[in-house]
């Protein structure tokens, strides 16, 4: 098989959970654990960190592999979902799984597949189990794709578990509470292995308290040890003074991820490296410092407040959920501009109502959708925005409606897509 006629045989012939929904999601690790026997259990032959979450789990994935590897690890880093190749999910060192490996591991694959009919996810976990145990890296990042307890990222013992927030999303799998859901999340929690959780609801921090305690497990809330003491923008970079609990000396971060929102997964990071030294690894603050500032160009992330053009201030970001939607408007908020215009695409087993009443009626709205079966159809995106009076056009593409923003937006306006992972992959530029 060539690399795309594999691509497309793991596109066609698996369920996949983003195009497809809750269809495709199997609440078991029976899959993963024959696929990974399969390969001589790969996931124990490497040290990792494991990461879960509401928002902020992508992000918190990519700036520690990049603190990591400033600091001189081989580092292999698993996140979900891609935005334009495949290839992003599975990287080491910011470099992303090389074509023919991938094509080898699905010819190599392809009896069990067709025995266990497992699903997409199940299957890029095995894969990328397997290319770090191959490549011996020091440590892996593993992002948890969907909830925690029942992910299929959740057969590895890591040295560290990460859990950095939680907020309603995907509802109709996880359970319709706060406390359902970080019951989920917290299902990465493993005996005797520090937890780091980077922010507490008075209805969260006691489903974490007790599970942790139930299984030994040493708990730290990062939005205890440190806090933001200032911040600011320039030249594109978010740069925060950081206080630390019994120390009088504030230390100053660079963040090349200039979203407001990062303050908090800043706080996180540091935590999750303060642990980690204490299993032995060698990160020091200078390796921390050049981490965060250039940790998109270390390990190639895209689509948090993206800015891809400064006039009109253009940005992308996957915000899709009520708590990531309500940290992107308040970086609108702070963000010097005009005019506002928004373009707008979700998928459809999302808390949609709960996403549109959030949204500023005096946008000028652009109504699009990406182009995947879990889309939700634009004139049903009109209809239901309307009903919160949000009011604008429909287009047929996300490309469409952005040339459209931009004739109409002036110099000093501000553009933003938003809404869902997919859109934001679909934009050209």
């Amino acid at each position: 098989m060539t690399y795309q006629e594999s691509i497309r045989y793991l596109f066609s012939r698996l369920p996949m959970f983003s195009r497809i929904g809750a269809a495709a999601y199997k609440p078991d690790l029976s899959n993963t654990i024959r696929l990974c026997e399969s390969l001589g259990n790969p996931q124990t032959t490497f040290r990792s960190v494991h990461i879960a979450g509401t928002n902020g789990k992508g992000s918190v994935s990519h700036m520690l592999a990049a603190v990591l590897q400033r600091a001189g690890y081989s580092t292999g880093l698993y996140t979900s979902p891609h935005l334009k190749d495949f290839r992003e999910r599975i990287k080491v060192n910011g470099e992303m799984i090389s074509e023919d490996y991938v094509v080898e591991f699905t010819e190599n694959i392809k009896p069990l597949i067709e025995e266990l009919n497992p699903s997409f996810f199940e299957i890029t976990v095995a894969m990328a189990f397997d290319y770090f145990a191959r490549l011996k890296v020091n440590i892996a990042i593993i992002e948890s794709g969907l909830g925690g307890r029942l992910d299929s990222t959740n057969i590895i013992i890591p040295d560290l578990s990460v859990i950095t927030n939680i907020g309603l999303d995907h509802t109709n799998i996880l359970g319709d509470s706060l406390e359902k859901i970080a019951a989920e999340k917290a299902g990465i929690i493993k005996e005797g292995i520090p937890v780091v959780v980077g922010e507490v609801l008075k209805e969260t921090q006691p489903v974490f308290e007790k599970i942790a305690a139930d299984k030994k497990a040493p708990l730290t809330i990062a939005s205890q040890k440190r806090y933001a003491v200032e911040w600011k923008w320039e030249k594109h970079e978010l740069i925060v003074e950081v206080a630390e609990e019994h120390s009088t000396d504030h230390k100053i971060y660079h963040l090349d991820l200039p979203g407001l929102y990062q303050t908090k997964n800043l706080l996180t990071v540091l935590e999750a490296c303060s642990q980690l030294q204490s299993k032995g690894f060698d990160i020091s603050f200078k390796a921390q410092s050049e981490g965060l500032r250039f940790s998109k160009m270390y390990t190639g992330l895209h689509g948090r407040w993206e800015i891809i053009q400064s006039s009109p201030l253009i940005v992308l970001d996957v915000a899709h959920n009520e708590d990531g939607v309500k940290q992107v408007l308040e970086q609108i908020e702070v963000t010097d501009h005009h005019e506002l215009h928004i373009i707008l695409g979700i998928v459809k087993d999302k808390e949609t109502d709960a996403v549109l009443k959030l949204f500023p009626k005096t946008a000028h709205y652009y109504f699009t959708q990406a182009h995947i079966p879990r889309a939700l159809p634009v004139e049903t995106l009109i209809k239901k925005a309307g009903d919160y009076g949000l009011s604008g056009k429909s287009y047929p593409d996300v490309n469409t409606a952005l040339k459209e923003a931009k004739l109409r937006a002036d110099s000093n306006d501000m553009v933003v897509v938003c809404g869902s992972v997919f859109l934001v992959a679909e934009v050209n530029h």
